[in-house]
């Protein structure tokens, strides 16, 4: 099988990159909004959970769309949709931050700008995923997969990290998502301009061909051969409908959703911990929030695109890896009394979703045929959406109790998803692992 041209999966990986920091982008400098604004901490977790109820409602219907209308078509949807609602929000914050709109004008409008980004953000990731998982055999996949959520790993760390960078006097906090917007439209065009169609009509996509006569590589089997049954079911619209408890993946996606649900509830707290200990102005503390996160990208980055890659782990073994080190970084968070030991905990826990979420992504993705990989990918996507629906309210509430409180709860959640990786008789297979010499 042809591998996928490296310029393809650039692209790929840029959408889904400034897609994934959109959705967190937010989260070192709202909480400095809401105090400058005048906005309750529990209510920027509504913002969050709104957007992901609405983004885990639409997923697998972007999913299904994908399949039969074309990957390409719905990473065009996602990165405008995203772009749109960024412009909104930062025209809404900017009203707010001038003056011109209260307190709870901002709130309302914020949250429903933000929604289109739960609506038509979602489109992005499971079309990318399965337009990947078209193009490489088993073993390749779970590499393949890793370093390609590593952009959705990357832009949920490195979104918000650099966002307090982007200064513009005139535009006050609002200035980063004015930026982001334009990064989405620069990256929708060179999606549009780069990335091969993939219309169901015209398959196998340019450039995708393996020189071989018959069904398409674009199409392989689990076990690496190659057919055209998925390209001829996608024309006629005739995709199956993946069940979220179907028992070849429901443990892939309880362990994702436990997982995720800890990393959205402690990382929302995550800003507000760091403002109490460092004080300082609004802006100052933005900036220490983004350097936290930004040296928890490293970490993420350090996993994904250099460990998995060196220690060939499998699926399987990337999720015992994950839940361990994410413990003990949580512990450490609890733990911490100052700013760097607070620095130096979420770098190692970042280390452990760097090997997770690649893990539990991969490990579905290889329990199901080629004709399921969109339908996959949609529940392992709406899995993450939903992560965020309630999560980051009760991490908040939990942090208003006690500042320990989110991160000790977090750690023995991941404590008991090592044990489930351990020893589920599904989890602990070892799918994409290197073949023996």
């Amino acid at each position: 099988m042809t591998p996928i041209p490296r310029r393809d999966f650039a692209v790929l990986f840029a959408g889904l990159l400034v897609v994934a920091a959109g959705n967190t982008a937010l989260q070192s400098v709202l909480p400095s909004i809401a105090r400058t604004i005048g906005i309750r901490p529990t209510l920027v977790a509504v913002v969050f959970s709104l957007s992901a109820l609405l983004w885990t409602v639409s997923a697998p219907f972007w999913a299904r769309q994908s399949d039969t209308r074309g990957r390409k078509t719905l990473m065009l949807i996602g990165v405008a949709g995203f772009a749109v609602s960024m412009f909104g929000c930062a025209c809404a914050v900017l009203a707010g931050l001038r003056g011109a709109l209260a307190a709870t004008a901002v709130f309302v409008l914020f949250t429903l700008l933000r929604g289109l980004f739960g609506i038509f953000g979602s489109a992005s990731n499971p079309a990318a995923q399965a337009y990947v998982a078209a193009r490489t055999d088993a073993h390749a996949r779970t590499a393949a997969l890793a370093t390609l959520t590593s952009a959705f790993g990357l832009g949920t760390i490195l979104g918000p990290g650099v966002a307090p960078f982007f200064d513009v006097p005139a535009l006050g906090l609002s200035a980063p998502m004015f930026a982001f917007a334009a990064i989405a439209v620069a990256v929708g065009v060179g999606i549009w301009r780069l990335l091969p169609d993939d219309d169901p009509g015209h398959w196998p996509p340019r450039e995708a061909h393996d020189g071989r006569h018959g069904a398409p590589a674009t199409e392989p089997t689990i076990a690496g051969g190659a057919t055209g049954g998925s390209a001829r079911a996608a024309a006629i619209g005739r995709q199956p409908r993946l069940r979220l408890r179907d028992p070849r993946v429901w443990p892939f996606m309880v362990y994702g959703f436990l997982s995720g649900s800890v990393q959205a509830a402690t990382g929302q707290a995550l800003g507000f911990l760091v403002i109490d200990h460092v004080g300082g102005t609004p802006a100052a503390a933005a900036k220490s929030v983004g350097a936290v996160l930004m040296v928890g990208a490293g970490a993420s980055l350090l996993a994904q695109w250099g460990l998995i890659r060196m220690l060939d782990l499998s699926a399987s073994a990337l999720m015992r890896w994950g839940a361990a080190l994410a413990a003990a970084g949580l512990a450490g968070i609890a733990l911490a009394h100052d700013f760097y030991g607070i620095l130096a905990a979420f770098a190692l826990t970042s280390l452990g979703y760097g090997f997770a979420r690649p893990g539990f992504v991969a490990g579905a993705s290889l329990m199901v045929g080629e004709d399921e990989q969109g339908a996959v990918a949609g529940a392992v996507t709406a899995v993450n959406g939903s992560c965020f629906i309630v999560a980051p309210a009760i991490g908040i509430g939990l942090y208003e109790i006690g500042g320990a409180y989110p991160y000790l709860l977090g750690a023995a959640v991941q404590v008991v998803l090592f044990g489930y990786a351990l020893f589920d008789p599904v989890l602990r297979r070892e799918l994409g692992a290197a073949p023996a010499d």
